[in-house]
């Protein structure tokens, strides 16, 4: 029973460090960092290469092209390449009108779906810049984004810059509230990264700039492009960094049906870059070892760390007492979805009742996600998340 209590409480622990040790010990060591982003003039901003993939987007495609040309960046320094993925609505249309009255548009329309990640291969392949900025269709731009995002590549140690993304569409009957949450926490953990070591442990992949020659080509069937892409600028020696004064505005999800299918696409391409940048976590005491460890691997591996612990529990409960206890405080917390479930059956939504199903329902995600994987990915093709729009 010794060994079965020391492997419970490391996997207790273990579930501890990612997410409540790690934020503290970055939040700790940032304290007193405080790195100010370089003021650039205009002259000497560099040429800047938009690229984004749309599929079916005809109720935000001019919202966002727009929002690119409403910016305080010299016009003259910008293109624009568009990818649309064999959309069968208006999208193709829209561009194709705003193509007219933005002459730095370039427009590819695809008669087959690519998926996402192939079409930024390609979109990379035509761009004549030496800034990339890789976007979605449904991130809308302030006018000082892409000011914010280049100011950085005067440093020649800065590979990658992300953007801050703002959620916008918050409704507390699903779990726009509790995504939100997460998302602003996990851009406190990425924002220190950058400042301690400038190992951020990816974007958030809506909007963020790359050097050209970092780009690394996505393979065949990957699923999490923003990941690989960012994960490569690290593994060849160059800091990948967070600009919270890049600030960029996406619809948060609302349907919890929606959000976990995207979950589970995501941590199926999750596991995909664990396979790739295993050896990134050796030596073990470097920067970015910690941060992915830290941050993604031990996240990644919860579920496995839930279920392992749970069984262990119950073989302890069996022959000490403690362990009963603990054994009914660990099965009334797995209750909890099931009792926000029914109460919002009766429209009683309940904040931290929704924030334990959202925990829970992030694990079955990854775990579902590891099993599609295991089975082996064979296409990188999806349709977006519907938003609140």
């Amino acid at each position: 029973m010794i060994v079965a209590q020391v492997i419970f409480w490391l996997l207790i622990f273990l579930i501890f460090h990612t997410y409540v040790l790690y934020p503290v010990i970055l939040w700790a060591l940032s304290g007193k960092k405080n790195n100010p982003a370089p003021t650039v003039p205009d002259e000497n901003l560099p040429g800047v290469s938009i690229l984004m993939s749309a599929f079916n987007e005809e109720v935000i495609i001019e919202e966002k092209i727009r929002s690119i040309f409403k910016t305080g960046y010299p016009l003259h320094k910008i293109e624009v390449l568009i990818g649309s993925d064999n959309s069968s609505d208006n999208t193709n249309n829209i561009i194709e009108k705003l193509q007219k009255e933005f002459s730095n548009i370039q427009f590819i329309s695809f008669t087959q779906r690519q998926g996402k990640p192939a079409i930024i291969n390609i979109l990379a392949g035509k761009s004549k810049y030496d800034i990339l900025v890789i976007t979605d269709a449904n991130v809308i731009f302030t006018p000082d984004t892409l000011i914010s995002l280049t100011r950085h590549f005067n440093n020649p140690e800065i590979g990658l810059v992300d953007s801050h993304m703002m959620n916008i569409g918050l409704k507390k009957e699903g779990i726009s509230i509790q995504e939100n949450a997460y998302n602003s926490r996990e851009m406190k953990i990425k924002n220190r990264e950058s400042k301690i070591w400038g190992t951020m442990i990816g974007p958030f992949g809506g909007c963020y700039a790359i050097r050209k020659e970092l780009f690394s080509v996505v393979p065949a069937n990957f699923t999490v492009d923003d990941f690989y892409i960012s994960m490569k600028v690290l593994e060849k020696g160059k800091k990948a960094i967070n600009d919270l004064e890049a600030i960029v505005y996406e619809d948060v999800s609302n349907n919890i049906q929606h959000e976990f299918r995207r979950k589970v696409r995501i941590a199926s391409g999750n596991f995909q870059n664990l396979q790739i940048f295993k050896g990134l976590l050796w030596p073990p005491f470097t920067g970015i070892a910690f941060c992915f460890f830290s941050h993604k691997v031990l996240r990644w591996l919860t579920p496995f760390f839930i279920i392992l612990s749970f069984y262990l529990n119950v073989q302890m409960a069996m022959e000490i007492k403690f362990y009963d206890y603990l054994l009914m405080a660990y099965c009334f917390v797995l209750l909890l979805p099931l009792a926000d479930f029914l109460l919002k059956k009766i429209n009683i939504h309940i904040i931290l009742l929704r924030f334990i199903t959202h925990f829970f329902g992030m694990n079955l995600a990854l775990f579902s996600g590891f099993i599609k994987y295991f089975k082996g990915i064979e296409s990188n093709v999806w349709k977006p998340t519907k938003r609140n729009q």
